[in-house]
This record gives C-alpha cells, sequence and structure tokens, in this order.
C-alpha cells in the first residue's frame, strides 16, 4: 500500500495512524476530519470542558509534535461527501479527490435532534468541541436548565450543570436514568444520587414540544401536560452513526457501517469506533459500542487487518466496558447487560456509596458493575462471560 486514508479525526482515526506507523506502513497517510481542532477526547466534554475545570486545549490527544512524527497530511475542516470503492477515490466538501489503497472508516456519530425547537435559541446538543464551549458560555448566566435523556450524556450533563449550582431537570422516558445501559435496579441507585444533588427528575415522561418567546426557549412541554421552565434546553437523546455521506457508495449499511468480524467493510475498507457494526464471535449478535475504549481497541484491530490483508487478519471480540463519572461518583461495567439480567451485590453496600454488583444470565456473570470501586472490580473481570455463545 501506498496510500491510506483515515475519514475521521478522531479517537478511532488517530490511534489507527498511530498503530499504522508502529506496525511499519511508510507510506502516505492522510487524515479528514470535519471539524477545524485536531484529534480531541470527548468524554470530558460533558464533564470537566462544560464545568469549566479543563481548558479546551488540555482535550487535545496529540500535540503537533506528536502529530508530525506521525507524517500525516491533514484536511481538517473537510467533509467527506462520496465514497467509490470500485475506483477507490474519496471525494471531499472542496472538491478535492482522495486516492487510496486502504481506506478507514471512523467518522463517528451524529447527535438525534427534536423533530421540533431547533430554531430556538438556547436549545443544545453536544457532540463537540465547539458545541461543549457554546453551552459552557450560556450557562455562566446561571439559567434554568432542562435536559431531556437520562443515558449517560445527559445524566452527566444534568451532574455538571448541577455542581455549577443550576437549577436543573432531568427528563427522561424511561422510569430511571440509565436504565436502557445499567437496569432499573442500578437506575434506582442514579436517581437517588441525582435528587440527593439536587436535580428534578420528570421520568417516564416524554418531551411533546419546546415553548418559546422572543425566539428563545422559554419552556419544555411533556406528556402529561406539565410545563417545565427553561432558559436553557440540552438535547441528549442520543446519536446516531455518521454515515450519511456513504449512501451512494454501495457498501453495506444499517446501523452503522457493517463490517464483517475483523471489522472489514470491502476489500480495503475498514471501520472503527462508534460507527462500526460487527458480528461479535463471543456473542454471534451484531455489535456497536458507542464506548471510548472501544475507539481505541477496534482502530488497532482495523489498523493491523488492513495491513495483513484478509488472510492475516483476526477477529475483534472485546468485552464491552465504560464508565461514566457524575458528581463524586464513578460508575464503570464490564460486558453485557441482557433485559432479564438478575442483578446481584457482591462486594460492599449501595448503602455506603462503595460496592460491585454482578449480572447474571441464567448462572452465568455476564456483567459487572463498580460504583466508586474500580479497583475492586477489576477482580471480577474474568469470571465475565458473552451472554450466549457463538
Amino acid at each position: 500500500m501506498d496510500h491510506i486514508v483515515l475519514v475521521g479525526a478522531s479517537a478511532a482515526g488517530l490511534t489507527a495512524a498511530d498503530t499504522l506507523r508502529l506496525e511499519g506502513f511508510t507510506g502516505t497517510l492522510t487524515m479528514v476530519g470535519e471539524e477545524l481542532h485536531p484529534p480531541y477526547d470527548r468524554p470530558p466534554l460533558s464533564k470537566h470542558v462544560l464545568s469549566g475545570k479543563l481548558e479546551p486545549h488540555m482535550t487535545t490527544l496529540r500535540q503537533d509534535p506528536d502529530l508530525q512524527r506521525l507524517r500525516m497530511n491533514l484536511k481538517l475542516g473537510r467533509r467527506a461527501i462520496h465514497l467509490d470503492p470500485a475506483a477507490r477515490t474519496l471525494t471531499l466538501d472542496d472538491g478535492d479527490r482522495l486516492d487510496y489503497d486502504g481506506l478507514i472508516i471512523a467518522t463517528g456519530l451524529r447527535p438525534r435532534h427534536l423533530p421540533f425547537g431547533r430554531d430556538l435559541a438556547g436549545v443544545h446538543v453536544l457532540r463537540t468541541l465547539d458545541e461543549a464551549l457554546s453551552l459552557r458560555a450560556q450557562l455562566l448566566s446561571g439559567p434554568r436548565v432542562v435536559v431531556i435523556g437520562a443515558g449517560f450524556l445527559g445524566t452527566e450533563i444534568a451532574a455538571t450543570t448541577r455542581g455549577l449550582g443550576l437549577d436543573v431537570t432531568l427528563v427522561g422516558i424511561e422510569p430511571t436514568p440509565l436504565a436502557s445501559q445499567l437496569g432499573t435496579q442500578i437506575g434506582d441507585l442514579v436517581a437517588e444520587m441525582h435528587q440527593e444533588h439536587g436535580v428534578h427528575l420528570r421520568m417516564s415522561r416524554s418531551v411533546t414540544g419546546l415553548r418559546g418567546t422572543a425566539g428563545r426557549v422559554s419552556a419544555v412541554e411533556l406528556d402529561d401536560g406539565s410545563s417545565l421552565p427553561a432558559d436553557l434546553v440540552v438535547v441528549a437523546i442520543g446519536s446516531i452513526p455518521a454515515i450519511d455521506w456513504l449512501a451512494k457508495s454501495g457498501l453495506p449499511l444499517g446501523d452503522g457501517v457493517l463490517c464483517d468480524s475483523t471489522c472489514q467493510v470491502a476489500p480495503g475498507i475498514y471501520a472503527a469506533g462508534d460507527v462500526a457494526n460487527w458480528p461479535h464471535p463471543l456473542t454471534g449478535a451484531r455489535t456497536r459500542l458507542e464506548q471510548r475504549l472501544n475507539a481505541t481497541q477496534q482502530a488497532i484491530i482495523a489498523a493491523r487487518n488492513l495491513l495483513a490483508g484478509p488472510m492475516g487478519a483476526t477477529q475483534y471480540a472485546p468485552v464491552p466496558f465504560g464508565w461514566t463519572d457524575q458528581f463524586n461518583t464513578k460508575i464503570q461495567f464490564h460486558g453485557w447487560r441482557p433485559e432479564d439480567a438478575r442483578v446481584a451485590y457482591v462486594d460492599g453496600d449501595p448503602q455506603t456509596g462503595k460496592f460491585v454488583a454482578l449480572y447474571y444470565k441464567g448462572d452465568r456473570v455476564v456483567g459487572a458493575l463498580g460504583w466508586n470501586s474500580a479497583r475492586t472490580l477489576h477482580a471480577y473481570h474474568d469470571r465475565i462471560a458473552a451472554p450466549t455463545a457463538a
């Protein structure tokens, strides 16, 4: 290979570049990124950047000298608009056309929006550094905040804004925060934590409208007929894979870019990170992980397999791992959470604010959660099995 193109100036894209060079690739390396910023870390945006504890430049994953050592052609502020796998060409929004021998797709996600209210000032989503900085600037005026969506991002934003002393209401369609991710048993504990810190919860409620005054949001309307006063609204109702630019490429698409178990999408094309959807060898089910560690691990495999070719490729079979920091609590989770999983506390006690819980599918441990128990949690990692065998 003479030229490899990385689409996505992301953690996955940068890790792929590191891996390609470490594995001995000496050809031309080009990275295309939609934002003007060099690759940065996203998890701090909803926490330390939003709170002002972390300056924007501190999220950068590589300083200029380190980027230069990768000998990459950086095309920042450029968006990929079309891919022709047969001709092996990538077209950018400025008309530039890149020929490639190998391609890694790491374009990540785009935030979902409500079907109304996008034209109102004070309505935000949070995915990029610029969005975090814009939101941070408006928080300084002390607004009443409503966060719509009680997943990881929504609960983190609610915790951060409440930590700034603001009036915060968290709205979610499920009975507890993080119910989809961790189940309602742990979700009840998350709810208690938020309420103890002064967050108002409106769970099992959906948003039916946003009301504005003079072009700015003033209230959030719920399906029970109630209305929440709001000077600032953050919409955190999930994300969708950024694959619109691939619509006419002929590549297999669905919930992300559909890869095989080695992360290959088509000859010479691999995918990694939030956008990649692959059949997990341990479960036999298609999987797409929106987790920071996965972005790094999958990018390493994708880059190695691109260089090795199909005959030398290895399957990607991680045990999922994610975490969230809220108020003074760190929650970490290894493995899987089937809908019918049974939860058992095995170390510590929820009443003390420090414990480990195991998730069981039948008699198999399929997941492990640590609540302020990182060191203890590690001891249970080797007990985790996949919910089903491939």
